[in-house]
């Protein structure tokens, strides 16, 4: 277990007697002990469900909030109770999301994390917490994200998947192969090593770079659909560009020819290799692909301010404590 001063800097972000503050602190007693020794995969936990690490932030607050209230004696099992509080609170603010995403401008994509590059060596996490991924579970209503995150990615048994969702253990199995089913047929097809996605994402960056149509059309899958989220605070796609002509056409010709210097820098984002984008030294956006086959079938340009926060330091996800 990390020591709680060296926490915060991957995951804090709450003001003063926040959680942050509480992660900064030295041990001082059992409950925030406890705490702080789950919080990394608390935070993960929440940022599956919401695709965003500020709302993720928010809802470990309130888990917060309400274990300090608990009696920490009563508890058998402290890691499930966190979990639990964890997912009801982001069970919430996942409804309220989705009431605010109807009036979002453009399309939306998921918050970018800077991640360390061990992250990679947990595939399944990776492959979970990536931004194609993501994207997949926002097809699932509240409850069937809910139960998939909590049983695809964190491997809890359907007891205790039915106390965090206030459902049956049989209703929480049917959900599951329902969720399961509509995932697997929207997943990318196959495991992409980092190594090819860096291959990949080399070539395309060459590309770009030179303004050279046929080496792009030659890396994007026939049906890419390219997604930019500018959330109305700067410029960005409006809507799905979809099919390689169009994309490889809006990349050679438009997509970044902007004024100053663009530089691209490789990083590892959500687990997965992607490129931060600069001009004139000031960061413009994150870039990240979905790999289907060798060729690129997913752009996802995420330039919206509010949502580049996490790009500037390093996140730690966890499916363990």
């Amino acid at each position: 277990m990390a020591k709680a001063s060296d926490e915060t800097e991957a995951t804090g972000r709450e003001g003063a007697g926040g959680v942050e503050e509480i992660t900064r602190r030295d041990s001082i007693d059992p409950a925030t002990d406890a705490f702080v020794a789950h919080r990394n995969l608390l935070f993960t936990v929440a940022y599956e469900m919401l695709g965003s690490a500020a709302d993720a932030e928010d809802v470990l607050q309130e888990t917060w909030l309400r274990w300090v209230g608990v009696d920490a004696s009563t508890v058998r099992d402290v890691r499930a109770y966190l979990v639990r509080i964890t997912t009801r609170q982001a069970l919430d603010r996942l409804r309220a999301l989705g009431r605010r995403k109807e009036s979002y401008v453009g399309p939306w994509l998921p918050e970018p994390l800077l991640t360390a590059p061990d992250a990679a060596q947990d595939v399944e996490l990776a492959e979970n917490v990536s931004m194609a991924m993501l994207l997949v579970l926002e097809t699932l209503n509240p409850t069937e994200r809910a139960v998939f995150v909590l049983r695809e990615v964190f491997d809890l048994d359907y007891d205790e998947i039915a106390e965090a969702v206030e459902k049956t253990p049989a209703t929480v199995r049917q959900i599951a192969h329902r969720a399961r089913g509509h995932v697997a047929a929207r997943r990318p097809r196959g495991s992409v090593s980092p190594a090819e996605t860096r291959a990949v994402l080399d070539a395309f960056q060459e590309a770009v770079e030179n303004g050279d149509l046929q080496r792009l059309l030659d890396l994007l899958a026939p049906g890419v659909v390219a997604l930019s989220d500018g959330g109305g605070v700067v410029h960005a796609l409006v809507r799905p560009v979809v099919g390689a002509p169009k994309v490889a056409r809006l990349l050679a010709n438009g997509w970044y020819r902007r004024q100053g210097a663009r530089t691209f820098e490789p990083v590892e984002v959500n687990g997965s290799p992607a490129l931060l984008v600069r001009f004139d030294g000031t960061l413009d956006g994150v870039l990240a692909v979905r790999i289907d086959s060798g060729l690129i079938s997913g752009l996802y340009s995420v330039r919206n301010p509010e949502k580049l926060s996490r790009v500037g330091q390093r996140t730690a996800v966890s499916r363990r404590s």
